[in-house]
């Protein structure tokens, strides 16, 4: 007997708002936690080395080939109404207001995101976070934590990294490829760009390295079912944290920008 179209959508809605419940829930006792004393300094410290130092170079190679594409595109289209002078304002703002952001949050996603819920995740199914609390260690405040605020710290770093190589390569390109006056260059470059640009780029960076970090904590802290849990968990904390990023930088666009 077949189920019923409407049977199967309200299970889905419930399971939605379910999983929407279960994931706020989990970030209010994350900030509730956060600003609270102990904070495990070493923890931290050993995150921002891990989510920072080590994404830097496919953050930096990726910003690097999104700034010399993005010269190369340009020029191709604004030299059909002869405005290739614009070419340094368009790399510069599409680089610090859109694509350093995400683009570094969607690659620190595929690489942090999904180590931090294998990570969780392995220690959940064997036991190991139960042995913390046994320990009179509050695993929560020792792995999700540490985790969330290294994430918030280090993004912004990593996206101001990302502008800097990105404006670049956009350099490189219009100035050894496209021939343009290196004086010039960065004359537009630095005079087109605004205050707003890169500081609403750092903000979203911080909401994406939030972002990050709680998908990836959440889903490895409510993994089960051993090495299957796991790689689900590691798979939904990439695809969730993914969206969230493609959702959030919408929003925060709209609210710096919309008039």
């Amino acid at each position: 007997m077949s189920v019923p179209l409407l049977t199967v959508l309200g299970r889905m809605t419930l399971a939605f708002l379910e999983a929407i419940g279960s994931v706020s829930a989990f970030a209010f006792h994350a900030i509730r936690q956060a600003v609270q004393p102990p904070w495990y300094r070493q923890q931290i410290l050993r995150q921002i080395m891990e989510i920072g130092y080590y994404s830097l170079p496919v953050v930096g190679l990726t910003a690097i080939f999104t700034g010399m594409v993005l010269a190369l595109q340009s020029y191709t289209g604004f030299a059909r109404f002869s405005a290739e002078s614009a070419i340094p304002n368009v790399v510069v703002v599409s680089l610090t207001r859109e694509l350093g952001p995400v683009l570094a949050g969607l690659m620190v996603a595929g690489r942090v995101g999904a180590a931090m819920a294998a990570e969780i995740g392995t220690m959940r199914v064997t036991e190991q976070i139960d042995a913390l609390t046994t320990l009179s260690t509050d695993p929560f405040k020792y792995l999700v934590v540490p985790r969330l605020i290294a994430g918030i710290i280090t993004l912004p770093v990593l996206v101001l990294v990302a502008d800097i190589i990105g404006i670049l390569g956009g350099f490189l390109v219009g100035v050894y490829k496209l021939d343009f006056n290196d004086a010039a260059y960065l004359r537009n470059t630095l005079d087109f760009l605004q205050f707003q640009d890169v500081f609403s780029g750092l903000v979203k960076a911080a909401v994406f390295g939030f972002l990050i970090t709680l998908m990836g904590c959440y889903h490895g802290y409510t993994s089960k079912g051993g090495a299957q849990g796991v790689g689900m968990a590691t798979t939904n904390a990439v695809v969730s944290a993914s969206i969230l990023i493609l959702t959030f930088n919408y929003f925060i666009t709209e609210a710096f920008f919309a008039r």
